[in-house]
């Protein structure tokens, strides 16, 4: 079927035809369908646009193309074309009388045009499946995302932006649609999963490793796609040419519009970042460097709504920093709008096929209630299991154990939970000491929303439920069990309601030491293993990802490491591979979890060989 989007161009543009085609760019509108009213002024881009246009030898397709949020029969493209690298340095959209998270912005007035079309063929060649026509100003970064729609089920596309007129194009990129929520799949899904990529670090050899492999069909991305530091704050980046930008010296975090575009826009020049965007369509979600470290409703661990905090920063509040974050976010993802009562919602979900069901959580930004702040461990931690705190707000946690009961009465197999933040419970006396041993910025920190969730599970007997975790910069294993209510057996796994796969970073440094040995690391793991007994491998040396393979009898979670990320490289080490089997509810066990083999850390009643390096 061709879908044509119908936005027609002509050398004398009418105010109407204009308007349909800056409405096709999704960066226009409101990030949420019930408040359109945050989205940019249209009719006053189109009043002060000229038919003075861009040469097209003056532009550039700056940061490649991307994908994201598949449906069954749509798919959100991106790309970002303009006459310099450089972010757009106003912020006339987050200052003022303008409503909160408004998309406006006064200052080009000569819109960039540009075509889409999207085709099955990897040349682009036979027919035409979607296209369309919008324009992009520095309103937005000359960013352009739109909606391809009419697409098959479960289909692999081709696509390509082109400025309009002119042989100026994109390069082409590579997506896949959803199947039909009832459709079964033959064969498998294979998700790949990460957090936590710091530019100062390392290269972000991890996003290449399925795209070399060509190994699944979607990425998830669990948040902390950047961070907000300066040199030297929280890495150092100059012998290896990643000292972040904007560059504002230590001690001074970014906070504007400008440096968050800037920032995000760094990211995207990270070649396998690129290379994972433009061949597959990516699900995601933030974390909390998305904003600043450790965010919660009122502020962050460095930064509050107070005077002493708003001069520390230069003048700037929190709530005005986390506006500029939002948009630039916005801005620069291959998100869709949120039909949402709020303008902060992302958190939503996907049916994909009757395999599986999609859910992803904000556990950092929405409704979060009060932090691990560094300076209030104690406090927080003698609140831990006050019935009223929640990580998400009432109306997210009630959303999510509805659409957990909705997935399990609706047949699919699966139900995989996208969240930010460790579930399982980890006593880390080993690394904090006995008088506050849990995170309490995780899951732990929140135990009446923690033992809410798995109430829900085991009273409603919902099975085959995986949660996805990262930002610990570790990977952890971990059969899903409350066990302050259920017996469990480690070694068989019974009493266990689901399990857990939580991932190491794709650049953030081990929690244990950026420099740490991979002997210290895994002594380190082996403690950790040995105190807690749902916790089935430990393992902090190494940076990298997992994938996720996901048929109608297991799901098999496999996970990568990389020994160098000093340099851009492709080598990639398998750590350990985990299945679970359908309506099982644990860990397989072969009779060990693992097969009872790991490449590093430790694995409960299994061996490491240590064998590639």
């Amino acid at each position: 079927m061709r879908f044509t989007t119908t936005f027609a161009v002509a050398p004398l543009l009418l105010a109407s035809t204009a308007l349909a085609s800056f409405d096709g760019n999704l960066n226009y509108k409101s990030p949420s369908k019930g408040h359109p009213w945050l989205g940019i002024d249209q009719p006053k881009v189109v009043k002060r646009a000229t038919t003075d246009h861009h040469d097209a030898s003056a532009l550039n397709f700056t940061h490649g193309v991307a994908s994201g949020d598949p449906y069954s029969d749509s798919v959100v493209l991106w790309t970002r074309v303009a006459p310099t690298f450089e972010a757009s340095d106003s912020n006339a959209t987050v200052s003022g009388t303008r409503p909160l998270y408004y998309h406006g912005n006064i200052s080009s007035t000569n819109p960039i045009c540009v075509n889409y079309k999207v085709t099955e063929a990897k040349d682009l060649s036979g027919d035409v499946i979607a296209e369309g026509v919008a324009y992009t100003t520095s309103d937005v970064d000359y960013t352009v995302k739109v909606i391809a729609e009419g697409l098959d089920a479960f289909t692999t596309y081709y696509y390509q932006f082109s400025v309009c007129d002119s042989n100026k194009t994109s390069p082409i990129g590579r997506t896949k649609t959803l199947p039909n929520a009832d459709d079964d799949i033959d064969g498998s899904i294979g998700l790949a999963v990460y957090s936590c990529s710091n530019y100062p670090f390392g290269f972000f050899n991890a996003y290449g490793g399925p795209v070399r492999k060509d190994s699944v069909d979607y990425v998830l991305h669990l948040g902390d796609y950047i961070y907000e530091y300066n040199e030297g704050d929280y890495g150092w980046g100059y012998s290896i040419d990643r000292t972040p930008l904007p560059n504002k010296g230590s001690g001074f975090e970014i906070t504007s519009l400008y440096d968050y575009r800037t920032r995000i826009a760094q990211y995207r020049t990270d070649q396998d970042l690129a290379d994972s965007h433009r061949f597959f369509p990516w699900i995601q979600v933030w974390d909390d460097h998305e904003v600043s470290d450790n965010t919660w409703k009122g502020g962050a661990s460095y930064m509050n709504n107070t005077e002493d905090s708003f001069i520390q920063f230069g003048n700037v509040s929190f709530d005005q920093r986390k506006a500029n974050a939002v948009r630039a976010y916005f801005e620069w993802m291959p998100l869709r709008q949120v039909d949402m009562d709020d303008n902060l919602r992302i958190w939503r979900d996907f049916s994909i096929g009757s395999l599986l069901d999609l859910v992803m959580l904000d556990t950092r930004q929405y409704e979060r209630d009060i932090t691990d702040l560094y300076w209030n461990t104690d406090y927080v931690h003698a609140i831990s299991d006050e019935q009223s705190r929640s990580l998400m707000g009432s109306r997210q946690e009630n959303w999510f154990y509805n659409k957990l009961s909705e997935s399990q009465e609706r047949g699919a197999a699966w139900r995989v939970v996208g969240n930010q933040i460790v579930f399982s419970r980890l006593n880390e006396s080993v690394a904090y000491g006995s008088e506050n041993p849990l995170n309490y910025d995780a899951w732990d920190g929140y135990m009446a929303n923690k033992n809410r969730t798995l109430k829900h599970l085991y009273e409603n007997e919902i099975n085959n439920t995986i949660f996805l975790a990262g930002d610990s910069h570790a990977n952890w294993v971990s059969d899903l069990v409350w066990l302050d209510e259920h017996s469990y057996d480690p070694s068989t796994g019974a009493g266990s309601i689901g399990v857990e796969f939580a991932g190491t970073a794709v650049t953030s440094p081990c929690p244990f030491g950026a420099n740490i040995t991979i002997g210290a690391a895994n002594n380190i793991s082996t403690a950790l293993v040995s105190a807690n007994r749902e916790l089935q491998w430990s393992e902090a040396f190494y940076r990298g990802y997992y994938e996720l393979h996901l048929n109608y009898s297991t799901a098999t979670a496999q996970y990568y490491g990389y020994p160098d990320i000093k340099t851009r490289n492709g080598h990639e080490i398998s750590l350990a591979n985990f299945t679970v089997h359908a309506d099982e509810n644990k860990l397989a066990r072969n009779p060990k979890v693992a097969g009872g083999v790991a490449n590093d850390g430790y694995l409960r009643g299994g061996k490491i060989t240590q064998l590639s390096k």
